[in-house]
C-alpha cells in the first residue's frame, strides 16, 4: 500500500541517496506531444538539497526534451526503484527548472556535486526539482537486479570536448536547441563555465 510524505527525510533520504539509477518522467503541455522518459545514473550527479529540493546534473545527450518540457511548464516526476533489497518504488511529483551555466545560481548548485568533474561528461545544465507530492508504493513486480558499476562510455566521449567543440556538437544535433515537439532547449552557445 502506497504512501504519501510530506518531506524527503530520514529513511526515504536514504534510499533515494543510496540507487545508482533513477528515471526523469516530462511531457509538453500539448496533449498531441511527446512525452519523454529519461534514466538518469552515474554516480554523484544527483543530490538531495534538503527536505523539499533534489537537483541532477543534466549532461550531453541525444536530446533536451526534459529541459525544454520544464522551461514550456516546469512539470517533472523522479522515480527509484529497488532493484536489490527490500522492494520498494519513490515518485516524487514537483515543479522542475534548468538551471543553466550562465544563471547566478550555477557555481553554488554545481559546488553541491563534489564528485564530478563538470568537464567530463558535457554538462549543460543543473536541473533543481522542488517537490509537490512524495510517494512510495511496494514494488513487488521489480526484479532483483545487479549494480556493476558506472559506464565509462560518456565520459571518454565528452571529455574530450570543450565549451565551444561541445557548442558546435549540440549546435548540429536536430534535437538540443529546440525539442522534438519545437519548445526551446538547451540554449546555444554554451557559456563557459
Amino acid at each position: 500500500m502506497g504512501k504519501t510524505y510530506e518531506r524527503i527525510d530520514g529513511r526515504l533520504r536514504s534510499f533515494i541517496e543510496e540507487q545508482p539509477l533513477f528515471f526523469t518522467a516530462t511531457a509538453p503541455l500539448s496533449g498531441d506531444g511527446t512525452v519523454n522518459l529519461s534514466p538518469k545514473g552515474l554516480k554523484g550527479s544527483f543530490v538531495v538539497l534538503d527536505e523539499l529540493t533534489l537537483a541532477y546534473l543534466d549532461f550531453a545527450g541525444s536530446n533536451a526534451e526534459t529541459v525544454a518540457h520544464l522551461r514550456e511548464n516546469g512539470r517533472i516526476t523522479l522515480m527509484w526503484c529497488a532493484f536489490q533489497g527490500p522492494p520498494n518504488i519513490v515518485r516524487v511529483h514537483g515543479r522542475g527548472e534548468p538551471v543553466f551555466r550562465d544563471d547566478p545560481r550555477f557555481g553554488e548548485l554545481l559546488a553541491r556535486f563534489p564528485d564530478i568533474d563538470p568537464s567530463t561528461h558535457g554538462l549543460r545544465a543543473i536541473i533543481v526539482v522542488t517537490a509537490e507530492l512524495v510517494r512510495d508504493s511496494c514494488g513487488f513486480a521489480v526484479p532483483l537486479m545487479t549494480y556493476d558499476g558506472d559506464r565509462e562510455l560518456h565520459g571518454r566521449r565528452f571529455g574530450r570536448e570543450d565549451t565551444a567543440s561541445l557548442s558546435a556538437y549540440f549546435a548540429g544535433k536536430e534535437y538540443i536547441a529546440t525539442s522534438m515537439d519545437g519548445l526551446p532547449g538547451v540554449p546555444l552557445p554554451l557559456p563557459e563555465m
